[in-house]
């Protein structure tokens, strides 16, 4: 799954961004891809009508936009980086384009995109953010970083499936091609560029099966990839399946864009979550902040569709929970990395976020098959305490 600008002093000069700049420019990629974060599984169920065929479309496309996430540092080594981060945000007007058209096929198209935009999006950012912020610095940046995606990740759901309900279909993807505008506009206005003094080195061969196979080796990379991985099935299922739920159980559209919105407030914890991390550990932390997830999601499950709101309520526990991840998990994988590597192993990395649409969406579809809804928050629950576990016997504990 899961992220405003205010005062001009944060605009800082090219050479040496802050991390309120990157921020910034987070904030606004947000809301571009926040806007429809809610609309688009709405508009997908109303076309298949199927929650099962919800999940086999969104894993057709995720495994479209797996081989393009892994093939994003071909255009890297190729490409100036500023136009692979202007051709993401491209792919995400584009998308919107295609979600607009409200046909199956658009739909299709509009995924894919949106899923290519989202991923090279958020590798370029993250280089961007390696080369210009110290390790030492990381855990108060990226608690920075997600808290300034609150408003974004609070209002946009639910201003969309307004807009979407109460003034047409078109309307949350114009707004959200605006946002884009703007976010590409500040990009090219703050001229980031790469670390000149982190170009020197070796450098390894931009082959994606090359790329893997050096990322697998790497136990550390690999448990940093299964903190993202869980997070993030947390959020796809909360962001897709939490508004279905809504809608099956007639609780209506609104109310599907409303409880993804109220689960991402808890952005806001963000900082809290910062400083927690930096008292307790990671360590300690995040195995602690994965059992209560558990606990989250096997409530949800129980309630179901028999309760639904219940089951909404468990969901947002869950959200407070996941918000914890999302600020110190990627701080696991920017401290591992080794700097020649970080454009190649950041690729492998950011297949987190497909795997996390792909692998849950296939097997909620086969669930789903045989049970009710709320068994997939259920199943979700298993992956949340084998990553507790994980984390707690193999993550270092001077991290």
């Amino acid at each position: 799954m899961i992220n405003q600008v205010r005062y001009p002093i944060w605009i800082t000069t090219a050479k040496r961004p802050t991390a309120r700049v990157f921020a910034i420019l987070f904030g606004i990629e947000s809301m571009a891809r926040a806007i429809i974060t809610s609309v688009v599984p709405i508009q997908t169920y109303d076309l298949v009508q199927s929650e099962r065929g919800v999940s086999i479309l969104y894993t057709c496309m995720s495994l479209l936009g797996l081989v393009s996430t892994l093939s994003i540092p071909l255009l890297i080594v190729r490409i100036p980086r500023r136009w692979v981060y202007t051709a993401g945000t491209a792919s995400l007007m584009l998308g919107c384009c295609a979600f607009a058209l409200d046909t199956l096929p658009g739909q299709a198209a509009g995924l894919f995109l949106r899923t290519f935009g989202s991923g090279t999006l958020s590798i370029t950012l993250s280089l961007y953010i390696m080369d210009h912020i110290k390790k030492g610095e990381l855990v108060r940046a990226e608690s920075v970083r997600m808290a300034t995606a609150t408003l974004a990740w609070t209002a946009g759901p639910f201003l969309g499936v307004l807009l979407y309900t109460s003034v047409g279909m078109v309307a949350p993807f114009i707004l959200s091609i605006c946002f884009s505008l703007l976010l590409l506009s500040l990009f090219w206005y703050f001229r980031l560029s790469d670390n000149p003094a982190l170009k020197r080195g070796p450098s390894r061969p931009a082959n994606p099966i090359a790329n893997v196979r050096r990322f697998v080796v790497q136990p550390r990379l690999r448990l940093a990839w299964l903190i993202a991985f869980s997070r993030s099935c947390y959020w796809s299922t909360f962001f897709v399946y939490g508004p279905i739920l809504m809608v099956a159980t007639g609780q209506g559209n609104l109310a599907g864009g409303l409880l993804v919105s109220l689960g991402n407030l808890f952005l806001l914890g963000s900082i809290l979550w910062g400083k927690v991390g930096m008292a307790k550990g990671l360590t300690r932390t995040i195995s602690g902040v994965f059992i209560l997830l558990a606990v989250a999601l096997l409530g949800a499950g129980i309630a179901g569709e028999r309760f639904p709101m219940a089951a909404a309520i468990m969901l947002l526990f869950g959200a407070f929970f996941c918000v914890a991840i999302d600020t110190l998990g990627s701080t696991t994988f920017i401290r591992a990395v080794h700097p020649h590597e970080r454009a190649q192993m950041t690729a492998v990395y950011r297949t987190y976020l497909d795997f996390s649409e792909i692998l849950p969406a296939f097997f909620y579809s086969i669930i789903l098959t045989f049970f009710h809804l709320g068994s997939i928050f259920i199943a979700l629950a298993l992956l949340m305490v084998f990553t507790a576990m994980f984390v707690w016997r193999y993550l270092p504990r001077g991290l």
